[in-house]
C-alpha cells in the first residue's frame, strides 16, 4: 500500500504526506524545515531556502536563509526590475532598439553563439527576454549598462527596502574574474586559457572559496524572495511592467529538472536559474492549483562539488515538498 502511494505522490510529495498523516498540516514549519535541511544533504555544500506565500498569509519556511549566497544569473531578475523601472519613468522604452556591438558580446547559448555576424540590434523588450528566459549573458550586460550599471541596479534594490541582495559586476566581470581570465574578448581567452590547461573546464562546475567567500554578487535567500515577492504583488513596478516581467519569466527555458523538476505537470512556475562553480540556484513562483494563490521560493547552493544533477534533484526535492506543505495549510 505503502510503495503505491510513493509511486503516485513522487519523491518529492512524499514529505508532505507524512506530514499529513501526522496531523503536521496546520502547524508550526518546524517539520516541513528539518525535511528541507534533509533534503539538502543531497545537494552538497551549503544549501539555503526562503519559502512563503505571496500574500503573506502563513508561516514562513527558512534554513539557512540570512546566509549569504552567491546569485550567479538569479541577479537578472534585480537587473529586470531596474529595467523595467526606468521604463516606468519614461527613461526607457521597452520598444526602444538598441545596437549589439562586438564588444558586448559575453559567452552564452544565443546572441554571442548563434549571432555571430555585425548588425544586430534588439529591443529592450526582446533584450529582456533574452535575458530571463535563456539567461543570455551579452542581452544581461547590455540591459546593465541601460540601467545605469550596478550600483544603479542596488540602489534600486535598495528603494525597495531589500538590504541583503547587492550587484557589483556585470557578467563579464564576474564570469572573467571566477576563470582569472586576463582582459580581453571572454570567449577568445577562456579558450586561450584552455589550451594551456584544459583542467580549466572542470572549474566551471567546482567550487573556489575566493569567489564563494566574496561578498560581491551576494544575496541571502530572504532578500531575494523578499525582491520576488515585492514585483510580483505589484509594489515594484507599474502594473503593466509587473505583467510584462512574470509573463516573461513564467516562459523561462533554463533549470527544467530544478523548481520545476517535481511539479505537476502542467504547474504554473516564473522563475529564473543561476549558476556558476559550486553555485546552482533557482528562485521563483509557484502556482498552486485549486484558487491559485502563489508560492514564492528562493533556493540557493553553494561551495558543492556533486555532480550538477545532484545538485539540481535537490532544489527539485526542495520545491516539491515545500509546495505541498503550503498546500496542505489550507
Amino acid at each position: 500500500m505503502l510503495a503505491r502511494i510513493t509511486s503516485r505522490l513522487g519523491a518529492g510529495c512524499v514529505a508532505a504526506y507524512f506530514l499529513l498523516a501526522s496531523g503536521a498540516a496546520g502547524a508550526g514549519p518546524a517539520a516541513i524545515e528539518a525535511e528541507v535541511a534533509r533534503l539538502a544533504q543531497g545537494a552538497g555544500g551549503v544549501t539555503g531556502v526562503a519559502a512563503w506565500m505571496l500574500d503573506g498569509k502563513g508561516p514562513r519556511v527558512l534554513v539557512n536563509a540570512q546566509e549569504r549566497y552567491p546569485m550567479a544569473s538569479t541577479y537578472k531578475v534585480a537587473i529586470a526590475g531596474a529595467v523595467l523601472a526606468s521604463v516606468d519613468s519614461g527613461r526607457l522604452d521597452l520598444g526602444q532598439m538598441v545596437t549589439i556591438e562586438p564588444a558586448d558580446r559575453v559567452p552564452s547559448d544565443l546572441i554571442a553563439d548563434r549571432l555571430v555576424h555585425p548588425g544586430i540590434s534588439l529591443s529592450v523588450h526582446n533584450l529582456l527576454e533574452l535575458m530571463l528566459t535563456e539567461s543570455d549573458n551579452t542581452a544581461t550586460d547590455v540591459l546593465m549598462r541601460l540601467a545605469g550599471g550596478p550600483q544603479a541596479v542596488t540602489g534600486w534594490v535598495l528603494g525597495q527596502g531589500v538590504a541583503d541582495l547587492r550587484v557589483d559586476r556585470n557578467t563579464y566581470a564576474l564570469i572573467r574574474e571566477f576563470l582569472q581570465l586576463p582582459p580581453g574578448p571572454l570567449g577568445e581567452t577562456f579558450e586561450a586559457a584552455l589550451k594551456k590547461d584544459p583542467s580549466l573546464e572542470e572549474k566551471t562546475t567546482l567550487p573556489d572559496p575566493a569567489f564563494d567567500d566574496d561578498p560581491r554578487d551576494t544575496a541571502t535567500p530572504v532578500a531575494m524572495a523578499e525582491l520576488i515577492t515585492r514585483i510580483f504583488n505589484g509594489a515594484a513596478l507599474s502594473a503593466e511592467s509587473t505583467k510584462h516581467i512574470v509573463e516573461i519569466m513564467e516562459r523561462c527555458r533554463t533549470g527544467e529538472a530544478r523548481l520545476p523538476g517535481r511539479l505537476p505537470p502542467g504547474s504554473v512556475i516564473a522563475h529564473k536559474t543561476g549558476t556558476i562553480g559550486g553555485t546552482v540556484n533557482d528562485v521563483g513562483v509557484v502556482t498552486l492549483p485549486g484558487d491559485g494563490k502563489r508560492l514564492v521560493i528562493a533556493v540557493f547552493i553553494k561551495k558543492s562539488d556533486n555532480p550538477v544533477e545532484e545538485r539540481e534533484r535537490a532544489i527539485a526535492e526542495i520545491a516539491r515538498s515545500v509546495r505541498d506543505y503550503y498546500l496542505l495549510q489550507d
